[in-house]
């Protein structure tokens, strides 16, 4: 590889699940991002860098090129839309799930049942408006930015639609998962027009994310 490939990825659940994966192939950071103020991560192998952006950027900053690779959640890339993207590869990392969850008071099969007018709260309006669309009901939605959990408590909203993981912030504040939306896992995105320019550099790199995949794959006993 000639050129200078960059991966862009965000701080946390993500980035610490991918490093076994780049590991396997050899590929390390030079410094940690949770204890570095850099933005630019530079690793082991000259020609690939990472860079450290929000979660729901990635998909932005691949897209439009300042990034040739991007490791993103299925949720963000609903909710951009995944224009200009190319997704190769399901990691199978940072596994979590898409729920309607409620207060543990509140009749969530009931106002179904009827065809109740539901306020909803969620930061994922794309996902919500599709899923309630598809049951045919109507929803109010209430774009919020965090602390999902406090819209039903205080009379914000009736239901929230949120990624849960193991669901002890949920029950920390009396509510609960009522419905499941979908399985969430995070992908390799690639920018199409990169790909297609730099084909030759940027194979390798999809190809170590593969193996490196089956190789996890093979020790979890899923292959």
């Amino acid at each position: 590889m000639s050129e200078s490939l960059t991966i862009a990825l965000s701080k946390g659940r993500i980035f610490e699940e991918t490093m076994p994966l780049l590991a396997v192939a050899g590929i390390t950071p030079l410094e940690n991002p949770e204890h570095s103020r850099k933005l630019v991560i530079k690793t082991n192998r000259p020609e690939i860098r990472f860079i450290i952006v929000r979660a729901s950027d990635v998909p932005t900053y691949v897209q439009h090129g300042a990034a040739d690779f991007g490791i993103a959640g299925l949720d963000v890339l609903i909710e951009h839309g995944g224009e200009g993207l190319y997704q190769p590869l399901d990691l199978n990392i940072a596994r979590c799930r898409m729920m309607v969850a409620a207060l543990e008071s509140f009749d969530y099969a009931f106002a179904v049942r009827v065809g109740a007018r539901l306020r909803v709260a969620t930061k994922y309006v794309q996902i919500a408006r599709e899923h309630f669309a598809a049951k045919r009901m109507h929803v109010d939605l209430i774009k919020l930015y965090g602390s999902m959990e406090l819209a039903p408590i205080v009379g914000l909203a009736d239901v929230i639609v949120d990624l849960v993981s193991t669901g002890n912030t949920l029950k920390a504040n009396h509510l609960v998962p009522v419905e499941q939306i979908m399985d969430v896992s995070s992908r390799l995105v690639v920018n199409q027009a990169a790909f297609k320019l730099k084909r030759s550099e940027m194979m390798p790199v999809m190809d170590i994310f593969r193996s490196a995949c089956r190789m996890t794959d093979r020790q979890e006993g899923k292959i």
